[in-house]
């Protein structure tokens, strides 16, 4: 019997997408697994519908998470959330690339990779629950947030320890938030984001003001 294809999906604002991302997607992909990573840059994320206006606008995300990938094989970015109208749900997301990846779950295994962080706001989001009937929840160690146990996980969502893994991925001390302040300041990032990415922020003026 054929294996089922393994497919990592890691979202987020990427604003700006930098090598800790990367970092984290090629780790997962080789310790789970997987045949490929989809990067999917957030359009509307309701969790942060009244700070919209301070994102950057998604075709700029969009366009650096393809600058960033680009000669990677194993990676690809989708449009599917920057282009849906509304606020974006995770769970729409994944129910989306259930139907276009095609198959059963016993052909197509999907995993969900965030980080920590997320992980603890998880009971806050758009029918959690759902999540693990799609795919496994891969929660991925941080510098600066602590690490949920399984049994802690296992409480907020019961029955659903076969669909969570703890990875303990590089521990890359980067943020988006820091690489938008020495932008702001005039300082280099060419050590935090890829080459192409550091000349798209240049040649289109991002995160001159914060």
């Amino acid at each position: 019997m054929k294996a089922p294809t393994r497919i990592g999906i890691l979202g987020g604002t990427f604003d700006p997408i930098h090598n800790g991302h990367l970092a984290i997607a090629e780790a997962a992909r080789r310790c789970l697994g997987l045949d490929r990573v989809i990067f999917i840059p957030a359009g509307r994320p309701w969790l942060k519908a009244r700070t919209l206006g301070q994102i950057t606008d998604a075709e700029h995300r969009l366009a650096m998470v393809r600058l960033a990938i680009e000669g990677c094989p194993h990676f690809e970015a989708s449009a599917m959330e920057v282009e849906r109208p509304g606020l974006t749900y995770t769970v729409d997301t994944l129910a989306e690339l259930r139907s276009r990846e095609g198959g059963s779950p016993g052909q197509t295994a999907m995993y969900l990779i965030l980080g920590m962080d997320s992980v603890r706001e998880l009971h806050r989001w758009h029918e959690p629950q759902r999540l693990f009937e799609m795919c496994v929840v891969v929660a991925v160690s941080r510098p600066d947030t602590e690490d949920i146990t399984a049994s802690k996980f296992e409480q907020d969502f019961p029955a659903t320890a076969d669909r969570f893994r703890l990875f303990r991925g590089p521990l890359l001390n980067i943020s988006a938030t820091a690489v938008r302040k020495r932008v702001a300041e005039g300082r280099p990032i060419g050590d935090s984001v890829p080459a192409p990415v550091e000349q798209y922020i240049r040649y289109h003026g991002l995160y001159v003001q914060t």
